[in-house]
């Protein structure tokens, strides 16, 4: 006798539902309310700062008075026509001429007033790119946005009075279109890099290939047209070159650092207002800024390494190289200006948007060399010009900090990329990523491993 076969029955499969949250949810709505709560709250405190910025703990108003002096100043020169030739402070790119323009633009304010209300616009433009890209879906987390939010006012009320934020803002925009627009990447990085040269090593990560070309030619385009088209309407537009080479040991670099302790032990060099920073001046001097080039070509090396050996790319490796990069070339630097800090917060911001990076622990160590460049500049600036052991300590732990993070944001993104890596996603620098790729939509992980403190709350 045969035996029948009964077919067998295939359950259909049962799809869990995500606890992914999408934009417009209960949960994410409170979400973006408590963030735009704190925004609110902490650039409020930041304007009351800057209105009471004559308190001896807050400067006396000589921070404020780079904005209504000398940008007032620059303003009238680029009025008529013409970059500040001859003027050993203007030590910034063409593309600065612009953004310094653009306060005259809006009416019935005073430059001074124009300015602060530029850069509150580039912060809301930062906040609102870092929180579409935290809301998206796949992989992303609005921890990016929580740390622009409450990393920014850690620095009292500068950002408000230096044009850092608007750069930073190009920078963080480039970031953010990369994965829908390699040739928009590209633009935005060479208008940012134009102001400041260094949005343009935010595309030191763009994978091999096809998407590094398309990149890199839409940056030098943009490049050439914007230069073209300012060399038209401005006079002397390269003027800047002259200057940015004479420029020093500025005393809170870690050249200066090294010198500051070499003070206390006796050396005679003295401290100098020179190019627009306090430096020092004396023996050794030339050899410390001969040092730091040096240290900056290494840099460049160890970065230009990484690309040729790197082997994988994930969606937060773009994010997490120009971190590096900047960070490599801020502590190599002769000058390491307290606004400088502006660029790593939105760098570390734009990495920590993703659950693919590896730069969560060096976004806590930028936080923590944010909060002590804070009391460094301008509460205790006194004692760092006057190289007391107060200042050199406050610089040891501020310069050690930047230090730490630029060697540990190094070594996990050379970890990260490598071959055979782990925490590296399986895919070739020629397959990953296109534009309009979006992160993997897999089953939901903790993306946040850090403290609390970075997280908006329900």
């Amino acid at each position: 006798m045969t035996r029948r076969i009964e077919p067998r029955r295939i359950q259909p499969r049962r799809i869990q539902p995500r606890t992914r949250s999408r934009p417009g949810r209960p949960e994410v709505r409170s979400r973006l309310l408590a963030l735009a709560a704190a925004w609110a709250a902490t650039r409020a405190l930041m304007l009351w700062l800057l209105a009471h910025n004559h308190l001896p703990l807050l400067g006396h108003g000589g921070v404020a008075g780079e904005a209504y002096r000398l940008y007032a100043r620059w303003y009238g020169v680029l009025a008529g026509g013409a970059y500040p030739e001859g003027d050993p402070l203007w030590q910034y790119p063409p593309g600065a001429g612009p953004l310094l323009l653009a306060p005259g633009a809006l009416p019935g304010l005073t430059y001074f007033q124009a300015f602060v209300a530029l850069t509150l616009t580039a912060d809301i433009v930062v906040t609102v790119a870092l929180t579409r890209a935290g809301t998206r879906p796949g992989g992303r987390s609005l921890s990016g946005a929580a740390l622009w939010t409450a990393g920014l006012p850690v620095m009292l009320y500068l950002p408000l009075v230096r044009y850092d934020v608007l750069v930073t803002a190009f920078a963080v925009i480039a970031l953010l279109t990369f994965s829908r627009s390699t040739r928009a990447c590209g633009a935005f990085a060479a208008m940012g890099a134009l102001a400041k040269v260094w949005p343009a090593l935010t595309l030191i990560g763009t994978p091999r290939g096809r998407t590094t070309k398309e990149a890199w030619a839409a940056a030098a385009v943009t490049t050439a047209v914007l230069l073209g088209t300012l060399a038209v309407l401005f006079r002397t537009p390269f003027d800047f070159l002259r200057q940015q080479g004479r420029r020093g040991v500025q005393i809170e670099s870690l050249g200066g650092t090294a010198l500051a302790l070499a003070r206390r032990a006796g050396w005679d060099g003295t401290v100098r207002y020179r190019y627009g920073a306090m430096e020092f001046v004396g023996p050794y001097v030339p050899e410390v800024a001969a040092l730091s080039l040096a240290l900056t070509v290494a840099a460049f090396g160890a970065l230009l390494l990484w690309r040729t050996r790197a082997r994988h790319w994930s969606p937060a490796t773009p994010y997490d190289a120009a971190l590096s990069a900047v960070l490599l070339f801020t502590v190599t630097s002769r000058v390491i200006s307290p606004q400088y800090m502006v660029w790593l917060l939105g760098l570390a911001a734009v990495c920590l948007t993703s659950r693919h990076t590896t730069q969560r622990a060096v976004a806590l160590l930028i936080v923590a060399a944010t909060a002590v460049s804070a009391v460094t500049y301008p509460v205790l600036y006194q004692e760092v010009v006057d190289s007391t052991w107060t200042g050199c300590l406050l610089m040891l732990v501020r310069n050690g900090l930047l230090m730490a993070a630029a060697v540990l944001s190094f070594v996990q993104l050379w970890r990260g990329t490598a071959a055979g890596s782990r925490r590296s996603r399986s895919l070739s620098p020629e397959d990953q990523p296109k534009p309009d790729d979006s992160e993997s939509s897999g089953p939901e992980r903790n993306p946040n491993p850090i403290p609390a403190i970075f997280h908006t709350k329900d």
